[in-house]
């Protein structure tokens, strides 16, 4: 059996890999689709961030997937392997054709899929799926807000000065807001493999509760790093440059309002998707300029990944989950 968890704790971290690959966009669009930086500097400036955001922010986020998706009681390695195929399975066919969908719900639909194949639905924990469908609705809503908000301050404040000196300063400004948002989604989605690797050693009998070892914290924010690190770049053209042609300032805008959404989810313990606060806080960005200044239709396409996601992952990972089951 231990040599079992050991194959499924690497699993996880290639997930934590391939989270990053596709998750790099989320910090990295922005600072990219205004031309503040070149997506190699981009890139490694989230990587490093993205590696030191779970230390900061704790583990409260890594507790609600270890203990809020399938009873950890009841569910078996073998059960997480397949969710866990199932997430990765999902991340990558949607990375592979530049949907920036989110792979907390791809984590969170694989690992249902493999529950209910393997245990059935009455060992759900509703009460922390609860926390995951709460984040699904608020973070691409309170993103928007957040976007409008902020840019439609800076217009005010800013609008008796230069567009020179304006971009000028928040193209500045916004290397922080970038490394900011790295940082607090390092903290969020740098936490969900952490909790699947805690759920694989208790499930495994290799710790006795459900606490978090350092050298765990340490793995999953390296494979995340590095996912970053070597990110997706159709994804990041989706977010960066189809959406909306952003200005400086609300790029600016857009990464500090979605870094302190996921600030405040991941200090409340609640799994939010760090690609649909991005998109909303963009989206609001540019709608704060004009409405027509938001590719909508873009738009659509992304939501539509969203909603498909925790489905399809969860069709994927039940699948897995049974053919496992055939030869076990």
């Amino acid at each position: 059996m231990i040599e079992i968890a050991i194959g499924a704790i690497v699993v996880a971290l290639i997930f934590d890999f391939v989270n990053g690959f596709n998750d790099s966009a989320n910090s990295v669009a922005t600072v990219i689709g205004t031309r503040v930086l070149r997506p190699l500097h981009a890139v490694s400036l989230s990587a490093i961030a993205n590696f030191v955001g779970p230390f900061i922010f704790g583990v409260a986020v890594a507790t609600t997937i270890a203990k809020g998706i399938v009873s950890a009681e009841d569910i078996t390695v073998y059960m997480i392997i397949g969710g866990l195929a199932g997430a990765i399975s999902w991340s990558t066919i949607c990375t592979y054709f530049g949907l920036p969908i989110s792979n907390s719900h791809s984590l969170v639909g694989g690992i249902m899929g493999a529950g209910i194949a393997g245990l059935g639905f009455e060992k759900l924990v509703y009460d922390g799926l609860a926390k995951v469908f709460v984040g699904i609705v608020i973070a691409p809503v309170g993103g928007l807000i957040f976007g409008l908000l902020l840019t439609g301050l800076i217009i005010t404040i800013f609008a008796n000065r230069k567009p020179t000196i304006v971009n000028k300063t928040f193209g500045r400004l916004q290397i922080i807001s970038s490394a900011w948002f790295a940082l607090t989604h390092g903290a969020n989605d740098g936490q969900k493999t952490m909790g699947i690797i805690v759920l694989i050693l208790f499930s495994a009998g290799m710790i006795p509760e459900l606490d978090m070892p350092l050298w765990v914290i340490f793995a999953a924010a390296t494979a995340m790093g590095l996912g970053t690190f070597f990110g997706g770049y159709k994804v990041i053209k989706t977010l960066g440059v189809k959406v909306t042609k952003l200005k400086p300032y609300q790029g600016f805008a857009a990464e500090t309002g979605g870094g302190l959404m996921l600030a405040i989810f991941a200090t409340l313990g609640i799994p939010a998707s760090t690609t649909h606060a991005i998109t909303g806080t963009i989206m609001g960005a540019g709608a704060a300029r004009r409405k027509r200044a938001v590719r909508w239709k873009v738009g659509r396409q992304i939501i539509f990944a969203w909603v498909i996601t925790i489905p399809g992952s969860a069709a994927m990972g039940s699948g897995f989950t049974y053919l496992i089951h055939l030869f076990v």
